[in-house]
């Protein structure tokens, strides 16, 4: 995270104690370790990372620094019941209020994804914590109209240097540094995730990590990207150590969703106050413009007073000679080893639609002379026309080689398009040729079709069938949902010729069809077919249905003249009224 801001204060020794002591005092008396929150479920402060959490090589944020400002002691709302452990509190100095568009996006985002994906039960007040650590709240609800920031909000550069080490990976289009990434806007997105990650929040066309809307939206998918539901406790630290690997992180952002959970308020954009204790305890400051740093000054440097001054950047100049114009290279990371990318054994990639993939996709991160590489983060995209996802919904997934170098993508699911895609494996942070995969969506099938009832159909000519056909699919003994079905009514069984005369079908226009397409099998395998009339022919009659895999039923039709054997005085009209 980090954002830029205009003022940093700078932290010694002392004074990351104390905030770890004020982080571990909340976390005893506010956090959800020992209150119950306002949905009646208890949470654990002592919380520890999914394994799920660190399935991705980095975070969102690249684990960049973050703001430790706790709420404030009194909830907008009070419980009437004292804390639990009856521990004292460090008061926070966190504010209360919300700035109005910031707040705007949250809920807007919350909304997006009850419909998008219900089962993930996100709160809006998750983006409220995330948003007031990642950026205190853009900077206090410094933004325009549309929600985007009057000024870019940038972290500072992970060049490895008292931070995770990422090189760049976008060319400098988000956070203007064509050496090293950098997290960006108010949620604090580094530009590999926002990649892929990046949302549309405010309708315009665009995703910008800069506009708090977008941003919002984003990080709403990021934390539902998987199976995750927010609503258990387990799912919930799962999804925050996702964004940032950190537990003093996750304790953080826990108190201030309680916080706001029991109740906040509205301000005017603008308004908010720009938190001051931070993770790094202001060891690294950004610049305004990162792409191009200050000169060196000429002047000797003053000694640092004890506690104020960072510590010395490892492998700095020491007490050799200043080179302030050659900074010393940076240490190769594993992706820097990286020559190309080789399948690591995935079976042929072939699902029904509707189906998960039974295979998985492997692929192996391989040096110039053919050794495994770890710890390199692969992007797994699905690129052409397919509704196919990852699973949780998303078309791009990161994740990072294990010991043998090799990295598993999520399970894939088929939509309902068929035909063929690809699965475009590539490595971030380093340009190599991508290595792509092939896989097929079919047709839903049936192998068997019978029909429900067996009540004789029959009509009397120029009149209307009493009853409707309905049928059930299944394939191999199951239910066969959403399988394509066609009707016709044909000649003969030996003879698949479309009838010209006899039952038939009215289309939308109430015209003759003799042949129906584009039906399709309910979620029960169940398809009841419209109704049938008859012309003046005579006779007995073949109505052929067929679906896609094979399965076929000849339904026998009988047109025939009323029996008038039984009745002394029959209408003269019965043979043509239905």
């Amino acid at each position: 995270m980090a954002a830029q801001f205009g003022r940093r204060m700078a932290k010694g020794a002392a004074t990351a104690a104390v905030a770890a002591l004020a982080v571990a005092a909340l976390s005893a008396s506010q956090a959800p370790g020992v209150t119950v929150d306002g949905h009646g479920r208890q949470t654990a402060s002592d919380a520890t990372p999914s394994p799920d959490a660190t399935a991705e090589a980095g975070s969102a944020t690249g684990d960049s620094p973050y703001y430790t400002d706790l709420p404030p002691l009194n909830s907008p709302n009070p419980s009437p019941s004292p804390s639990a452990s009856g521990t004292p509190v460090v008061q926070g100095s966190g504010e209360a209020g919300i700035p109005a568009t910031v707040l705007d996006a949250y809920k807007k985002a919350e909304t997006a994804m009850r419909e998008a994906k219900p089962g993930c039960n996100l709160p809006w007040q998750l983006l409220a914590a995330i948003g007031k650590v990642e950026s205190g709240q853009a900077r206090g609800g410094r933004v325009s109209a549309d929600g985007t920031t009057l000024s870019p909000i940038l972290g500072p550069q992970l060049d490895g240097n008292g931070f995770a080490l990422i090189k760049d990976t976008d060319g400098g289009k988000y956070d203007g540094n064509s050496s090293y990434d950098q997290a960006v806007g108010p949620m604090q997105f580094i530009p590999s995730t926002w990649a892929w990650a990046g949302r549309d929040g405010n309708g315009d066309g665009k995703k910008d990590p800069n506009n708090v809307y977008d941003a919002a939206l984003a990080a709403a998918h990021y934390l539902c990207r998987g199976d995750w539901d927010l609503s258990d406790q387990t799912d919930l630290n799962s999804a925050i150590l996702s964004y940032n690997h950190s537990q003093d992180y996750l304790n953080t952002v826990l108190s201030w969703l309680e916080y706001y959970r029991k109740g906040t308020h509205s301000i005017p954009d603008g308004t908010g106050t720009v938190p001051s204790s931070r993770s790094d305890s202001g060891g690294h400051k950004t610049t305004s413009n990162p792409s191009k740093p200050k000169p060196p000054t000429s002047k000797p440097s003053k000694p640092s007073k004890p506690g104020t001054s960072p510590s010395p950047t490892p492998g700095g100049n020491g007490g050799g000679s200043p080179s302030p114009s050659t900074p010393p290279s940076p240490p190769a990371t594993p992706t820097d080893t990286v020559d190309h990318l080789a399948d690591a054994g995935t079976a042929q990639l072939t699902a029904t639609a509707g189906d998960e993939f039974t295979k998985k996709i492997s692929t192996k991160a391989v040096t110039k002379a053919g050794k495994a590489v770890a710890k390199v983060r692969v992007r797994f995209t699905i690129v052409g026309d397919t509704d196919a996802t990852f699973a949780g919904g998303e078309s791009v997934a990161t994740v990072a080689t294990n010991s043998s170098g090799v990295a598993v993508a999520p399970s894939l699911r088929a939509g309902e398009k068929t035909g063929d895609f690809t699965v475009r494996a590539t490595v971030v942070g380093r340009t190599v040729a991508g290595l792509d995969y092939k896989a097929t969506v079919t047709e839903r099938v049936a192998d068997t079709l019978t029909r429900t009832g067996d009540t004789a159909l029959t009509c009397t000519p120029g009149g209307e069938f009493a009853d409707q056909v309905a049928v059930t699919a299944t394939y191999k003994g199951a239910v066969a949902d959403k399988v394509a079905v066609t009707a016709t009514l044909i000649k003969s069984k030996d003879d698949a010729t479309e009838n010209d005369k006899g039952p038939y079908f009215k289309d939308a226009d109430g015209k003759t069809v003799r042949t129906l397409t584009g039906l399709a099998t309910d979620a029960d395998g169940k398809l009841q077919l419209p109704k049938m009339y008859a012309d003046d022919t005579t006779g007995t009659f073949v109505l052929r249905i067929t679906t896609a895999g094979g399965a076929t039923l000849d339904v026998q039709l009988t047109v025939a003249a009323a029996d008038t054997s039984a009745s002394p005085s029959p209408s003269p009209s019965a043979s043509a009224s239905s």
